[in-house]
């Protein structure tokens, strides 16, 4: 156990109940997040466990996205953002892995609007494993139609493969995200309000690729839509004003006693 783990138990005893099994995935300890002199998050603790949906609610400017970016190590890329405290994936601080490339490749990320590379539908989600090794055109097929098919796309797409992945429609280019970021084949998958810019029939079809997918992978949900949160997640953690509020069996936050009323005013509609 790490420090300021105790912390992190009684967050994350209410998964035993469902799973008494369950493994830790990832185990956040005294997280902090700061840009400059602002601190954006701060005394974050909990665990994710493998095979679960675990959402993150809040209004804007929570830290919703910044703790995305704190797990998957994008604070490199941005020279005013600092993180304390502790991101074990698998046991390992994420901050002790040298191959920085590699963790990112154990972890998924698909972000609000879809961006599509400028490359074919095929060459999206062959990319990754290109850039891994793979060159066996068999092989390749094999992975492309897989991940594609686990995104719910293939039948769609399986006509035009050689397309630019840009023409499709917005829908189509979240869920080729999604392929995208299965072809790395991660242990983790991040989604970041991938809802924002999908009409409401292509959002239950993704919702419907992500219940099908806990069975391979462990799934990060941050979302505003709080029903989205209570129709997918195992347990659900609330976020507001940089401070996580609290954390919980997603049905007993909107059902049950909360810890905290402005939990139950949030998920209620009396603020955000």
């Amino acid at each position: 156990m790490v420090e300021g783990s105790e912390k992190v138990v009684t967050a994350a005893q209410n998964i035993h109940t469902l799973r008494p099994d369950a493994r830790v995935k990832l185990e956040i300890a005294d997280l902090a997040i700061s840009y400059g002199a602002q601190t954006i998050l701060s005394d974050v603790n909990f665990s994710i466990y493998e095979h679960e949906i675990f959402g993150i609610i809040g209004p804007a400017n929570a830290g919703k996205t910044s703790f995305i970016k704190a797990v998957n190590r994008m604070d490199m890329f941005t020279s005013s953002m600092h993180v304390d405290g502790q991101i074990l994936f698998n046991g390992r601080d994420n901050k002790s892995l040298r191959n920085v490339y590699a963790l990112r490749n154990r972890i998924g990320v698909v972000f609000p609007l879809p961006v599509g590379l400028p490359l074919s539908v095929y060459d999206n989600v062959a990319l990754a494993p290109r850039l891994s090794g793979i060159k066996s055109k068999e092989k390749l097929d094999v992975i492309v139609e897989r991940c594609l098919t686990r995104a719910a796309l293939w039948d769609e797409v399986k006509d035009r493969l050689d397309s630019l992945g840009s023409l499709l429609s917005g829908g189509q280019q979240q869920r080729l995200t999604i392929a995208r970021a299965l072809s790395q084949d991660p242990e983790l998958l991040m989604l970041d309000e991938f809802s924002i810019a999908v009409d409401p029939v292509t959002t239950m079809r993704i919702e419907d690729v992500l219940k099908e997918l806990k069975k391979e992978v462990t799934i990060i949900l941050v979302t505003n839509l709080v029903q989205q949160a209570r129709r997918l997640a195992d347990r659900t953690a609330f976020f507001l004003e940089g401070k996580c509020v609290e954390v919980g069996i997603t049905e007993e936050l909107f059902t049950g006693t909360v810890k905290d009323q402005r939990t139950r005013d949030y998920v209620e509609g009396r603020f955000g």
